[in-house]
């Protein structure tokens, strides 16, 4: 995985500025997805699987560039499982527990 973390603002229909956090951008079966995780609370828990991180489908035009989120569940399940076998090469899936351990072990 390459460290994003670049700050992205979205505006959305209505003209209101979102912002967040690239944490990855990824190929899965050639459509292109950024891993965005939100800044503002209101989105937190918002899609499919109950991550904070959202996914979108990056739509490129002759002009620009669009994020699409991805709303259906099961592409949304597959660029999951994707990025997490990227971030996770032993398997295992992310538990907060391990978060809160590793912070153990740094103090």
């Amino acid at each position: 995985m390459t460290e994003q973390n670049d700050l992205v603002t979205l505006v959305d229909e209505e003209g209101k500025e979102h912002n967040f956090v690239l944490l990855d951008i990824l190929n899965v079966n050639d459509n292109d997805y950024a891993i965005l995780l939100p800044t503002e609370p209101e989105f937190a828990n918002s899609e499919p699987g109950g991550d904070e991180a959202i996914i979108f489908r990056i739509v490129e035009t002759e002009e620009e560039h669009t994020l699409l989120a991805v709303e259906d569940e099961e592409e949304w399940e597959t660029v999951a499982k994707a990025w997490e076998e990227i971030n996770y090469d032993d398997g295992e899936e992310y538990d907060e527990d391990d978060e809160e351990e590793e912070e153990d072990e740094e103090l």
